[in-house]
């Protein structure tokens, strides 16, 4: 007997299937926040030079404009606004006359900002930058941030695939939803960045956990035929995600605010979790068949399927354990992907495709401030587009199937993107335009993807197979930043 015959003794999908999607959606809904904070956290407000005849009020002359002190203070930078990093020794009063040229300015003595920076504070009120100084020659530091951040879901996605099969799904989700509220909460009172970096590894550490055995706990409890369906409606609530951080971001513009409020909600997660029962295909595969009963019969009962208590004995779940236990123990190596030349071939195919998905998709969504002045905005429509292109996927595999889905959209993506860069600066509306197109197109295309991968190998390498994948998207992600 199949383990998806024992789901459907059970009631296959009902009330305790709803209850249990609906509890790990709303986990699911904070995962991007927790990948995703770093646009708002961390982004760069314009900044200059702490200046005496500007920001000490003793001695500011109280007859000259703005202006006109900004410019004897700072030289022109790159965009002939005042510079970010450079400030004038001495005040150059020589370029207010009507007559001043470059020339007068051009042998006057310069500094770098040695009194610290002046930051506005229009939009951000705090970020990781003005409390840290990520600015000038220190700017370098705030990509390492993200590339730490996601170093840590490198390593954990190693560690807790291993943990998960030994001490099963439930207690690795409960402790990783645990460990990201700890190490995300204590970011906010990091002394520096380097205490900082090493909070968010952790944090990115027992994320890549919760991914992990959040998607592991909805498949292994869902009937084979309605995995596609949960499985897209996963994808959606992380697009949701993706809006909601907007809104929280443009609500609470202090970084220590806006941190708190993404990992709170890991710790109430972490305390609704114990409720879930543990993988029942987990628990027979390791021969706990009395524990499986257990959890099968609380299942049966929430379904209202009340003969289930009868039908369902040791003695079933015995038979079904043995042929669990030969397909988990007939599993191929990774190795394997390569033997076959048409596995090797699909492999290589597949990795590549990934990886300029993943490098594309993440450049774009993790550098807000280079497409515009309101990344609240462009952070809501991203996530709006994601929804839209991630919901609409399976009407396009219906009618033009797999192949022509994935590429379709991977070279529409790719049109809008390198539009987006062609496009002058100026034109901001249209740069957007092909920006969100993009985004839509990437959401199509992690669906497609999704979908297409499972397909494509055999059942006993399909583990290997996403697990290659999900290290190449690391990878990719840490080029991507690097």
């Amino acid at each position: 007997m199949a383990f998806e015959e024992l789901l459907e003794r059970t009631g296959g999908m009902g009330l305790f299937q709803a209850l249990q999607v609906f509890t790990l959606l709303l986990l699911a809904v904070w995962i991007p926040s927790q990948m995703l904070i770093e646009n708002f956290s961390a982004a760069i407000p314009d900044h200059r030079c702490w200046a005496r005849t500007l920001d000490s009020g003793s001695e500011t002359p109280a007859n000259l404009s703005l202006v006109a002190l900004l410019t004897v203070s700072f030289p022109p930078g790159p965009s002939q606004q005042p510079h970010q990093c450079l400030r004038f020794r001495q005040p150059q009063w020589q370029l207010l006359a009507p007559n001043a040229t470059a020339a007068n300015w051009s042998e006057a003595a310069t500094e770098p900002c040695v009194d610290g920076w002046v930051y506005d504070h229009s939009t951000f009120t705090s970020t990781i930058v003005t409390k840290w100084d990520l600015v000038c020659s220190s700017q370098a530091l705030k990509p390492v941030g993200q590339s730490i951040y996601m170093a840590g879901i490198l390593v954990g996605s190693f560690i807790w695939g291993l943990l998960s099969c030994r001490f099963g799904r439930k207690q690795m989700l409960s402790w990783c939803c645990l460990q990201v509220a700890v190490a995300s909460t204590s970011t906010i009172f990091s002394p520096n960045f380097l205490t900082y970096c090493s909070l968010r590894f952790l944090a990115a550490f027992g994320i890549a956990g919760v991914i992990l055995t959040l998607s592991t706990l909805m498949v292994e409890w869902t009937t084979t035929h309605k995995r596609a369906a949960t499985m897209t409606v996963l994808g959606c609530t992380y697009s949701m995600g993706q809006m909601a951080l907007a809104g929280l971001a443009f609500a609470l513009r202090d970084w220590q605010d806006l941190q708190l409020a993404v990992s709170v909600p890991f710790f109430v997660i972490s305390l609704m979790s114990w409720w879930l029962p543990e993988s029942a295909r987990w628990l027979i595969i390791r021969g706990r068949t009395e524990q499986a009963l257990r959890e099968l019969k609380k299942v049966a009962r929430i379904n209202g399927h009340k003969e289930a208590k009868k039908t369902l004995t040791i003695e079933v779940l015995m038979s079904s354990m043995e042929e669990e236990v030969v397909s988990a123990e007939d599993r191929g190596s990774v190795l394997d992907l390569f033997r076959v030349p048409m596995l090797r071939w699909r492999t290589c195919a597949l990795l590549m495709v990934t990886f300029s998905l993943y490098f594309s998709y993440y450049g774009l969504v993790l550098d807000l401030q280079s497409l515009g002045r309101d990344i609240f905005l462009l952070q809501a429509l991203f996530g709006a587009v994601d929804f839209l292109g991630r919901g609409t996927t399976v009407l396009w595999l219906k009618f033009l199937g797999r192949r022509k889905t994935l590429a379709g959209s991977q070279v529409l993506a790719g049109f809008a993107i390198l539009a987006n860069v062609l496009v002058p600066q100026d034109l901001q509306t249209l740069r957007l335009a092909f920006a969100v197109l993009g985004k839509g197109c990437f959401g199509m295309n992690f669906t497609t993807l999704t979908v297409y991968r499972t397909e494509l190998f055999p059942t006993s390498l399909r583990a290997s197979a996403a697990a290659r994948v999900v290290q190449q998207e690391v990878v990719t992600l840490e080029s991507t930043w690097l």
